[in-house]
């Protein structure tokens, strides 16, 4: 039904199609009034030749009434509608009303002619053309609707047949018997005449359906076209979420304002914005309410720095360019606003911002360090605002090198594996280790994998060094084993993001295919915040890791709060206990029961026990007590180069199992 009504043009036209049509109809009348002009001016010519050459000038009245008058009318209303046509076109006239106005009289106009002139050639026994070429005229060449096509031309048709049937038909008919000429009279149509006239009127109709269908089609193609350009233009500089400057827009735009005459340089500055805690509310009240809470405080931002650069650079992340000026007093109510939009969670705003110095131009690098300065105050809930200073520039600048030296870093050897010694609890053998990197820069000397893990995983590059770390693990045991030296299975740290970044699993299989490496000798430590995360890729990894003939640790058991759901999701051979838990070990007396029941219950869970941190004999002896299987921490060795580790056991400091000796 709907089908239908579309068809016969019942249907309302959106903005876009109806100016799509208007378009259209007028650069018809275009080509329409100048083959309208032509013509009337070819007819008035020729009429006038004839009526000098005839000598007819007794009769130029008549004629004039008859075909003259006619002409001109047309011609004029040809000359107005190519006016007025050009001038749409050249977007000098909109008004629909003339629009539809025009359109209508040029019809009318049309229509009349030719009826006017077709009822004179009927008379004399000619054809009616004129009249049909002015309904082709009016109503296929310019696009109506059906049904206004249908009531226009059943009128004018009916009214032109009117005409015809009161008139007396002349036809010429050749006497074979005396060869002379008849002329024979009736009045009316003939039968053939009826019947010719319906179909005519029919194919018109049908002509103006077609004709109305494919513009309409063509204009919704358009329209759906237009809507996807818009779609894509409004993608690039808005946000999709909040609806706020995206961040093409406010790298176009920042730049602009920095290379401005008239900016004020010493008075603008680069803020960044985090939501503190932001995680936390996604994950206890869901991602839709993260949404709308995101949004909201995207429109406060935004509101609050009316007269200035917003945009969302990621995240709960968002990015100002404002003058300093009033700045502080706009940042300190923002974040009372922002803490008033709390329930369970507490939300904090942080703002860390920078102020470009000299002829500084690079917007991502001025938002890099608004960030960074914003980063160096997490955690800090007495701190809403950093600026960027000195120190954090040193920092900075370290990040930076870490960033873009970590692929040199690999390639020259920088990137060191350092083992701590894993030990049984019930005779203190060292029974695994523990790989951990260390960077050995030229520059800047031992850098300390609490400075560059953090940074590559900011910046996805963790997977570069954790490869490297693997070769290096796979590379050492081919060695102690080629060499007769002693070498204990080695547990490696994997990150939520080597399973995101790359196969870190094939990667894995790879190198012990490569030195040949028994796969009881690998186990791999994955710590419970990346299981968290909820990626559907971890549990095929784990499961792939399993399958494969690794052991799967979970690392740092009980640093966050969905622990055990994570035990009840996932099976694991080894529960690592966070050393949190024995900080505070002898003062605290919640500390005891606490890995008594995490001990008793990585037994009931089929899973071996290690608790890492120690760093007394109290510690120890009491781990021994309750049955915790494996201990590991700086009572017994930090972390150290292979080879330290190997002159430790040499001279008796530590005792390797008999079963990985030599």
């Amino acid at each position: 039904m709907r089908a239908i009504l579309n068809a016969l043009g019942l249907e309302k036209h959106s903005d876009y199609v109806r100016d799509y049509f208007d378009n259209v109809n007028m650069r018809k009348c275009i080509y329409m009034s100048t083959v309208i002009i032509v013509l009337e001016l070819w007819m008035i010519i020729r009429l006038t030749r004839k009526i000098f050459k005839d000598s007819l000038h007794s009769q130029f009245m008549h004629l004039f009434e008859k075909y003259y008058s006619n002409y001109l009318i047309l011609l004029f209303m040809g000359l107005i509608m190519l006016i007025y046509s050009i001038r749409f076109i050249r977007g000098k006239c909109r008004n629909r009303a003339m629009i539809i106005l025009t359109k209508i009289v040029f019809m009318v106009v049309c229509i009349y002619f030719g009826i006017k002139v077709s009822l004179n050639d009927y008379y004399k026994g000619e054809q009616i053309l004129t009249f049909i070429t002015m309904e082709l005229f009016a109503l296929c060449l310019l696009t109506w609707r059906p049904f206004s096509a249908f009531i226009i031309s059943g009128a004018s048709f009916m009214y032109f047949y009117y005409k015809m049937n009161q008139m007396i038909a002349v036809s010429t008919m050749i006497n074979r018997n005396t060869l002379s000429i008849a002329n024979i009279s009736d009045t009316g149509v003939t039968e053939a005449t009826k019947i010719n006239f319906f179909f005519m009127w029919i194919s018109t109709i049908m002509v103006c359906i077609a004709n109305y269908n494919g513009i309409r089609a063509q204009a919704l193609k358009a329209e759906n076209l237009q809507e996807v350009n818009n779609y894509l233009s409004k993608l690039s500089v808005e946000d999709e979420l909040t609806g706020i400057h995206n961040m093409v827009y406010f790298r176009n735009e920042a730049e602009k304002v920095l290379n401005y005459v008239t900016t004020d340089r010493d008075n603008i500055v680069f803020l960044f914005f985090d939501i503190e805690n932001f995680k936390s509310y996604n994950e206890k009240y869901g991602f839709h309410a993260g949404n709308d809470l995101l949004i909201k405080i995207a429109h406060m931002i935004d509101d609050a720095f009316n007269n200035s650069l917003v945009s969302r650079f990621s995240d709960d992340h968002f990015v100002v360019l404002t003058s300093i000026d009033g700045a502080k007093n706009i940042i300190g109510k923002l974040s009372g606003e922002i803490k008033k939009l709390q329930k369970e969670v507490h939300l904090e705003l942080k703002c860390g911002a920078y102020k470009p110095i000299g002829n500084e131009a690079d917007i991502s690098l001025a938002c890099d360090r608004a960030r960074f300065a914003c980063n160096s105050i997490k955690k800090h809930f007495d701190r809403t605002l950093r600026l960027y200073d000195k120190t954090l520039e040193d920092k900075f600048q370290l990040k930076q090198y870490i960033v873009n030296n970590i692929d040199n870093a690999i390639a020259n050897g920088y990137i060191k594996v350092y083992y701590q010694p894993i030990l049984l609890t019930k005779n203190k053998e060292i029974c695994g280790l523990e790989a951990l990197a260390r960077w050995q820069d030229p520059n800047y000397g031992l850098l300390s994998p609490g400075i560059f893990i953090e940074i590559l995983e900011e910046y996805r590059q963790i997977y570069k060094l954790d490869q490297c770390i693997i070769e290096s693990v796979c590379r050492d045991y081919r060695e102690a084993v080629d060499s007769n030296k002693p070498f204990a299975p080695v547990s490696l740290n994997f990150s939520r993001l080597d399973f995101e970044l790359c196969d870190i699993v094939g990667f894995l299989c790879e190198a012990v295919k490569k030195y040949n490496v028994p796969k009881e000798f690998i186990d791999v430590e994955i710590t419970e915040s990346a299981l968290t995360d909820q990626h559907e890729f971890l549990p095929n990894a784990i499961k792939n890791l399993r399958e494969f003939g690794y052991r799967v640790w979970l690392d740092d058991f009980g640093s966050g709060y969905s622990s055990l759901n994570v035990l009840k999701d996932y099976h694991f051979d080894v529960l690592k206990i966070d050393m949190k838990f024995l900080s505070g070990f002898s003062n605290n007396n919640k500390t005891r029961p606490i890995l008594e029941n995490i001990v008793s219950l990585s037994k009931q869970l089929d899973m071996l026990s290690l608790t890492e941190g120690v760093e007394t004999n109290e510690q120890c002896e009491f781990l021994t007590s309750i049955g915790c299987d494996r201990v590991q921490g700086y009572l017994f060795s930090k972390p150290v180069p292979i080879e330290t580790l190997r002159e430790r056991i040499a001279k008796g400091e530590l005792t390797i199992c008999d079963e990985y000796k030599s």
